[in-house]
């Protein structure tokens, strides 16, 4: 998983668990909680797996605001903690995993420790032919 209940405190304290109270007794359902992270952690996953290998060695940190922005969206669902901070904060995570997946925005993420980052990337493409008929040097003086 990208993010804990940790870090939901961590990122906007503990007020912002009210979410998670599914009985109404000002306890947040720590199941609710777990489930709701786990299926953030997937749906983050389902975007970032097109550009990077999965599972990432060390996720980048964005990737945890993320996941707790999608994970208290689902948590508020259409009930009356839904609010419209809430809402935006879950809609802007949405659009920056669209823009990793189509490769216009990228996560910077740290090579596997022992592995050369400038190895392992893609060839440069080389193309041959025959020598070019016409040069500059073959043109001059014509």
């Amino acid at each position: 998983m990208y993010a804990s209940q940790d870090d939901i405190i961590t990122l906007y304290t503990a007020d912002a668990l009210v979410v998670a109270d599914r009985d109404g007794d000002g306890v947040p359902d720590d199941a609710a909680i777990t489930r709701a992270l786990r299926s953030a952690s997937a749906e983050i996953d389902g975007y970032v797996g097109v550009r990077y290998d999965l599972p990432l060695a060390d996720p980048h940190d964005i990737l945890t605001q993320y996941c707790v922005d999608i994970a208290l969206y689902r948590l508020a669902g259409s009930s009356s903690t839904m609010t419209e901070e809430l809402r935006q904060r879950y809609e802007d995570a949405m659009a920056a995993l669209k823009r990793i997946a189509k490769g216009e925005m990228r996560l910077t993420i740290a090579p596997v420790a022992g592995e050369d980052p400038k190895d392992g990337g893609p060839n440069p493409l080389t193309i041959g032919g025959p020598a070019r008929l016409f040069s500059r040097d073959k043109m001059r003086g014509l």
